[in-house]
């Protein structure tokens, strides 16, 4: 996969591509490859001036259509084929893992970190393809939200991670919350690890975490079962789940 990022504040990213971590080691593999843009690179003037004020008054500066626009061709000339624009904004589509793995799916990717109050609302209308947001807040800049993503769809790169079943056990890849983990010492605190963990029985663990995650999405986010339909099997475990849960948690 080819992607960049077009940023005011290029060292930014030294944190994601260096030899640590996810995207670091997808880079390392040429599973991946990045670069930044800076806009300030396209600018006219002695000053490198990127943002203005903004027409109509009030308060910051907006980033300029024209700088941003030259650093994404820039960026399409790179590429090896066609690029989707990708803009971190707060009124994007909701970024989740359905999302990552539309975005994996892709063969160049081009992020747009903007800055300041925002950017000149031509630029987003003529040149982006998706506007994304992390959620309801607010960050100093886009560069964050862009390493965000990256690295939730780096991971989902085959060859990435270590162990492919990583990525389909984890939480959200099937709708799901994970379920709880557990490793050495067998007991910790006086708290020892279930049982059914230690005994051996493949299959009996397996239906023990598919309850559990099922049981942990239904008590922490219901809204995902809600949007998720069950299977018999699923309904029998999320009912024996329910059961075994005091009646004072059920009612918080």
């Amino acid at each position: 996969m080819w992607t960049a990022a077009i940023s005011i504040f290029p060292r930014m990213f030294d944190a994601l591509t260096g030899g640590d971590g996810v995207v670091g080691r997808a880079i390392a593999r040429d599973l991946l490859s990045f670069r930044v843009i800076d806009p300030r690179d396209h600018t006219d003037d002695r000053h490198a001036t990127v943002d203005d004020r903004p027409y109509g008054g009030g308060p910051g500066m907006v980033m300029k259509a024209e700088p941003l626009t030259r650093a994404l061709n820039e960026a399409r000339a790179a590429a090896p084929g066609p690029v989707t624009t990708v803009f971190l904004s707060p009124q994007g589509r909701k970024f989740d893992h359905r999302v990552a793995a539309e975005l994996a799916e892709m063969d160049c990717l081009v992020f747009v970190a903007g800055r300041y109050e925002g950017v000149d609302e031509r630029f987003v209308r003529r040149e982006v393809d998706l506007e994304l947001s992390l959620g309801d807040f607010v960050l100093s800049g886009g560069e964050l939200a862009v390493m965000v993503v990256l690295d939730a769809v780096a991971r989902l790169l085959p060859g990435t991670l270590g162990n492919a079943e990583s990525v389909d056990a984890e939480s959200h890849a099937d709708g799901l919350l994970d379920h709880p983990h557990f490793t050495r010492p067998a007991s910790f605190g006086g708290e020892p690890v279930p049982d059914v963990l230690l005994g051996g029985d493949h299959g009996a663990v397996a239906r023990w975490r598919r309850k559990e995650a099922l049981g942990r999405t239904w008590q922490r986010r219901p809204d995902l079962l809600a949007a998720r339909p069950l299977d018999a099997d699923d309904r029998r475990l999320l009912r024996e789940f329910i059961a075994d849960v005091p009646i004072a948690d059920t009612m918080e």
